[in-house]
């Protein structure tokens, strides 16, 4: 417990339904379906992302050489989408639904470099703090070929520089492996949630990995706490930062791209939908920012959270943002989704999000091993747990009497049939066979 009054926490239907940690399906009632973002009430603009995407493209070059799998996009940390007709056809005759419109995979778990949705976010960050330390010094300019940065002179300059972040897993392996790569002494937090191979692959590659018996919170306050008093130690800030958050906001911009190409239409006949496994709430929040500049009112944002660890709409339903925890409310915070076990939600994001997201739902654990093993028995494709997390989205939306009332208020019954679902796969590329295999048993 977190020591919350009860008499703050207010006792409306679905808080109760999250305290009994049960499925729930929510619809933001302060959702506003706008086609205009006043650039001043965020403080993060559309141009903002441009500029993101551009410091992405400087260090394409460094990126290809030092990472040949990044060698067939030039350099991009960027993934596919794949249409998953047997995994619709799935979803439809399990739960006996017709899903209107066509499902696709966004393949984040394919991300090069770290396997996951936090090679976005957390390398761009390490790679912008490595920008402005080598301008700082004079021995970088924005014109250089930046494919010089992997001569060892500049990672005998970066070795003198700290990094540390705290992280459940996937954003501290991010971070981790770009930030060794470049030079960095690089520190990560992990909680208790945290998997093992994941601690392993980060030692590696030369990182200190520190654990902690306890949860989230408690490995980013500690991160937070030993870089303040280091001058050259710079702290990612999982729950309050903006360079995090641009970096996941350049997905908007991507995908964009890749709909186009396939000729994939988002317009008021055709709208998207995205769900979203969200944990403290920066990479789902940061995607779904990026694609609401872009597609603006034609796309319908969900975030997925398990049920022991339902944090962001705890916060967004109460009003409370990271003002309560599921702890508060009796929940453990326990979940085999580790990407996703985190118990207070960033206020920084749930603040933008409160008029922007759709709505969010929660799914239990078993749920996700059973479609995490249909996923690869019907598609061939392998995801960690927390990935599975938006899977089964479109059949809540159809299903739930609030999701029904959703379409019915945004006039989206029409544009369904012509629609495109899209589930945010978040990691698993590099889930170690013996660990896969012990998940897909327990899928079956």
């Amino acid at each position: 417990m977190t020591g919350k009054s009860p008499e703050v926490i207010p006792h409306t239907p679905v808080v109760q339904d999250l305290r009994a940690a049960r499925e729930i399906f929510w619809i933001n009632p302060y959702y506003r379906a706008t086609k205009e973002f006043k650039e001043a009430q965020f403080g993060i603009s559309l141009s903002d992302i441009h500029d993101a995407e551009e410091r992405l493209r400087r260090f394409a070059p460094y990126l290809a050489k030092a990472f040949p799998e990044t060698q067939p996009a030039q350099g991009l940390i960027e993934s596919p989408i794949v249409p998953i007709k047997r995994m619709q056809s799935y979803l439809e005759s399990r739960y006996g639904v017709q899903i209107p419109g066509d499902i696709w995979l966004k393949c984040d778990h394919q991300l090069p470099i770290s396997g996951s949705i936090k090679a976005r976010g957390g390398i761009y960050e390490v790679l912008k703090h490595a920008e402005e330390t080598l301008i700082k010094q004079g021995l970088l300019t924005r014109e250089d070929d930046y494919a010089r940065l992997k001569d060892s002179s500049f990672r005998d300059v970066l070795s003198h520089y700290k990094i540390a972040v705290g992280s459940t897993g996937n954003l501290g392996l991010s971070i981790g492996v770009m930030g060794a790569e470049l030079g960095f002494q690089v520190t990560v937090h992990m909680s208790a949630d945290a998997k093992g191979w994941k601690k392993a692959l980060l030692r590696s590659k030369g990182v200190e990995v520190i654990e902690y018996t306890s949860d989230y919170s408690k490995a980013v306050e500690e991160g937070r706490r030993q870089a303040e008093g280091d001058p050259r130690c710079h702290f990612i800030d999982d729950e309050n930062s903006r360079d995090l958050f641009l970096g996941y906001a350049v997905a908007g911009l991507r995908l964009k791209e890749q709909l186009e190409k396939l000729n994939r239409k988002v317009d008021a006949d055709h709208p998207l939908f995205v769900y979203l496994p969200c944990g403290v709430g920066g990479g789902p929040g940061g995607v779904t920012f990026g694609l609401k500049q872009v597609f603006q009112e034609h796309v319908h944002c969900f975030f997925a959270e398990p049920t022991h660890s339902p944090c962001m709409v705890l916060g967004l339903a109460t009003g409370l943002h990271d003002g309560i925890a599921v702890q508060d409310i009796g929940l453990d915070n326990k979940t085999e989704a580790d990407g996703l076990a985190v118990g207070r939600a960033s206020r920084f994001v749930g603040k933008i999000m409160a008029g922007l997201l759709s709505g969010a739902f929660t799914v239990e654990d078993a749920e996700l091993f059973r479609l995490l093993q249909t996923l690869d028995h019907a598609e061939g494709i392998q995801c960690e747990p927390s990935a599975l997390a938006g899977m089964a989205g479109p059949v809540r939306l159809l299903l739930c009497k609030e999701g029904l009332q959703y379409i019915r208020e945004h006039r989206l019954e029409e544009g369904l049939k012509k629609g495109t679902h899209l589930i945010w796969a978040t990691g698993g590329s590099l889930v170690p066979e013996e660990v896969m295999k012990d998940y897909l048993s327990r899928g079956k």
